[in-house]
């Protein structure tokens, strides 16, 4: 049936990694509730500086869990989080679990439109929301059914000297403090919801194959979709994340949340790992170098979760302070390539391990990833975790395997992959292959990679991102690590235009280094002498800025849609 069926990537784990693990039971709440239990007096979260102990935690998801059942919230129902990360987002996430309720994340700084567009497609009645997003959620219109809004202040869980400190610019953001009362008028207040009493111990804990959460896709291929996972598929991501870093001790690590919780890499990384690990999770509303090295001084983290801009600018800005990275142990890097100019500086600082992962919003989200130790791969973005088998196929027909080291798409399946989207069964139907063994079926990604003979996974592109020239296709990111190369150019985004003779040109938006000037030809004819000529932009156009999604990844669609308006 595939190719890969003797799983050569086996060979190559680091010393430590199992080849298998057994799958979880229980519930995510069951994972954080362990973590209490054992490490009770431990800081649990860090914000701004104020400790909440693992104790304290427990104690404010069950007030919290209580105060929701109070309103009615019952197993099976959506409960919507709109929240930065913060300490309530934690406690919030694990108190609409142990209810057996389904939490379904969002972006806080996403458009009223887009806002509107999930919750017209979940249908969740009750939201629990950062202040600043209430008034839009309150103007929606009266189809979309949103009863019940648990307002949060997010500088309630910052020490008093901190909120002080913070306070001119919390006042630019809300004019006043009329205009905050105004925001949350007519909606109940988190604090209100931690007066309840606890839940009763005896109320029904969700199981292993209960539906936990609704993880909207980026939509950069599409309109965005909600993935729905089960607390076993984001169990064993979390114990798979945690048998692929066996050196991570218990108890005494420290994990930064610089990437949003609301995004399937935080989430799994921070909310589900982190207190699994019974971590010291330090919490950043956003990724601020200055802020993170202020942290860095007191407590370095020894597990970093991030994309690479970010561990570029981190790794400037220490340099430019002065700051020691020592003691960051070990990092993963996802979302985009992680370049060897990246991780050279940041291995050097820090005297710690940088590795590339690779997964999906549908997968919980990690499939893959390089080992920590000494048979790391640079240019791929590494091994299928224990559990986690792969295939490469044909994309026109995904019944038909490709032959070792060929371009194809990968499909893939394991406990983590998720059982389709919420609501929609055609959708979920073309993005499985019916298998002819009596596993589950596989998932196609949409990615077009190639497995060498050890097992490790280099990724071409994306199927719908590749662009066809001429009858030939060229990979997009191809073309922009090129371009990258060229001494005038920071950035670059390559994207297929409607072409009458070609079916498409290949066209670059570039963003130019400081002080350089557009010289088209000498960009074309150095990328000519690294490509081949089919794969050379007829096209280079200069802007300021690429659109990038909120951890970093360039949005081609819309780099897309922008250079045909402007046309």
């Amino acid at each position: 049936m595939t190719v890969l069926s003797d799983r050569p990537w086996l060979a190559n784990y680091a010393d430590g990694v199992p080849h298998e693990i057994p799958l979880p039971d229980g519930s995510l709440y069951d994972l954080v509730a362990a973590s209490i239990a054992e490490y009770p007096s431990s800081v649990a979260l860090e914000f701004f500086g104020r400790e909440t102990t693992y104790a304290e935690l427990g104690e404010q998801i069950e007030r919290a869990a209580e105060g929701l059942r109070l309103l009615g919230v019952q197993k099976g129902d959506r409960v919507a989080l709109v929240l930065p990360n913060c300490a309530q987002h934690v406690a919030a996430f694990y108190a609409v679990l142990r209810l057996g309720a389904i939490v379904v994340e969002h972006n806080p700084l996403y458009t009223p439109r887009e806002l509107r567009h999930q919750f017209e497609d979940h249908g969740a009645t009750v939201v629990i929301a950062w202040n600043n997003v209430v008034a839009t959620l309150q103007d929606f219109p009266a189809d979309v059914a949103v009863e019940t809004i648990i307002s949060v202040d997010v500088t309630h869980s910052m020490p008093f000297r901190t909120r002080v400190l913070l306070r001119l610019p919390i006042a630019k953001a809300r004019e006043s403090r009329n205009a905050l009362t105004t925001n949350v008028s007519g909606t109940i207040v988190w604090e209100e919801l931690l007066k309840s009493a606890p839940i009763d111990a005896h109320i029904v804990r969700p199981e292993a194959e209960d539906l936990a959460l609704i993880q909207y896709t980026s939509g950069t291929t599409g309109s965005p979709k909600g993935a729905m996972l089960t607390h076993l598929n984001l169990l064993t991501n979390a114990a798979q994340a945690r048998a692929w870093v066996p050196a991570v001790p218990r108890g005494s690590s420290v994990v930064y949340a610089v990437l949003p919780m609301f995004h399937a890499y935080g989430l799994t990384l921070c909310l589900t790992f982190a207190m699994s690990m019974g971590a010291r999770l330090v919490l950043f509303p956003k990724f601020d170098p200055d802020l993170v090295l202020a942290v860095i001084k007191k407590h370095p983290a020894t597990f970093l979760p991030a994309v690479p801009p970010i561990y570029e600018r981190l790794t400037a800005a220490a340099a430019a302070a002065g700051v020691s990275l020592k003691g960051i142990e070990i990092a993963i890097s996802g979302a985009m390539p992680l370049s060897a100019t990246v991780v050279e500086p940041w291995e050097e600082r820090t005297g710690g391990t940088l590795v590339e992962g690779y997964g999906l919003s549908e997968t919980s989200p990690i499939l893959i990833a390089n080992p920590v130790g000494p048979t790391r791969r640079a240019g791929t973005v590494g091994l299928a975790l224990p559990n986690t088998e792969l295939r490469v196929v044909d994309p026109e027909n995904p019944t038909i395997d490709r032959a070792q080291g060929e371009q194809g798409e990968l499909i893939v399946r394991g406990p983590q992959v998720f059982s389709g989207y919420w609501g929609k069964l055609d959708e979920t139907a073309e993005v499985f292959v019916p298998t002819s063994d009596e596993g589950k079926d596989w998932f196609r990604t949409g990615d077009i990679v190639t497995v060498d003979l050890d097992g490790f996974v280099t990724i071409v592109d994306r199927i719908k991102e590749l662009i066809i020239t001429g009858g030939f296709n060229v990979a997009p990111s191809e073309v922009e690590e090129a371009l990258r190369q060229h001494a005038s150019i920071a950035d670059a985004a390559v994207v297929g235009m409607p072409s009458e003779h070609n079916g498409e040109d290949v066209v670059a938006a570039v963003v130019l280094t400081k002080g350089a000037t557009l010289d088209e030809k000498a960009v074309r004819d150095f990328v000519r002498t690294n490509l081949a000529a089919y794969k050379v932009p007829k096209s280079v156009v200069s802007v300021e800025e690429l659109p990038k999604s909120l951890i970093g990844k360039v949005l081609r669609r819309q780099v897309r849609e922008e250079l045909i308006a402007e046309r």
